[in-house]
């Protein structure tokens, strides 16, 4: 098998992996918010000590984590349309999927970043009279979102590597750009084997980034 690089070149980057590689960025950081938001509400439920609000959270993020995402991906998307009546999009269920998704894994990492904070700082909130809620988001939260905020970002590049799996769904993401790209050159070898370098950069990079920042905020310490 003959292979032949030079079929990479500005047009082809232009018309076809810029596209997905936007909604692969979007999908991450929408996915990562959204994510870290409901992730939090639900590490907040399960350290309520009030057990209505700690069983459903403690049922919905065991169960999430015990599903592979690809068929979570794939159930939104066959079965709510059939529910509501209507498609959805592949796009839209991508970014709910995920946002849902990774709720259940920022839960437990915001669980653990909470759980970090010295019982002391707990006690001395309370001591100022501060509320449960005041506690967390002036004394609790900022503390936990700083020790945490190195495995927040590594699980923001899992993230990003999983958005690959929206292809199952026929949603224009990175691969699929490339995928298309190979289908219209006749070179999907060529194709498939660029994506996974891109993918290796970038995700190297990132990775390398993270761990710089947790140098700093080691020596901070």
């Amino acid at each position: 098998m003959n292979l032949d690089f030079s079929i990479l070149n500005w047009d082809l980057i232009q018309n076809f992996i810029l596209k997905g590689l936007y909604f692969s960025f979007m999908l991450t950081i929408v996915a990562t918010l959204g994510g870290i938001f409901f992730g939090t509400i639900l590490a907040l439920m399960r350290l309520s000590g009030k057990k209505w609000l700690d069983v459903p959270a403690a049922i919905y993020v065991n169960g999430m984590r015990s599903i592979p995402l690809v068929m979570v991906i794939l159930w939104f998307f066959l079965l709510v349309p059939f529910m509501i009546g209507r498609p959805i999009g592949a796009e839209y269920s991508a970014i709910v999927t995920f946002v849902a998704f990774e709720a259940a894994y920022f839960s437990e990492i915001m669980r653990a970043g909470i759980q970090s904070i010295p019982r002391g700082q707990v006690f001395a909130g309370q001591a100022m009279g501060m509320t449960y809620g005041q506690n967390m988001k002036l004394v609790i939260l900022p503390q936990a979102f700083r020790n945490m905020l190195p495995v927040l970002l590594t699980q923001t590049i899992i993230l990003f590597q999983d958005t690959s799996l929206v292809y199952a769904i026929g949603a224009y993401d990175l691969l699929k750009g490339f995928e298309t790209a190979g289908k219209n050159l006749g070179r999907p070898v060529e194709m498939y084997l660029m994506a996974a370098v891109l993918y290796f950069i970038l995700c190297y990079a990132l990775s390398w980034l993270v761990k710089r920042l947790h140098k700093k905020i080691a020596i901070i310490r």
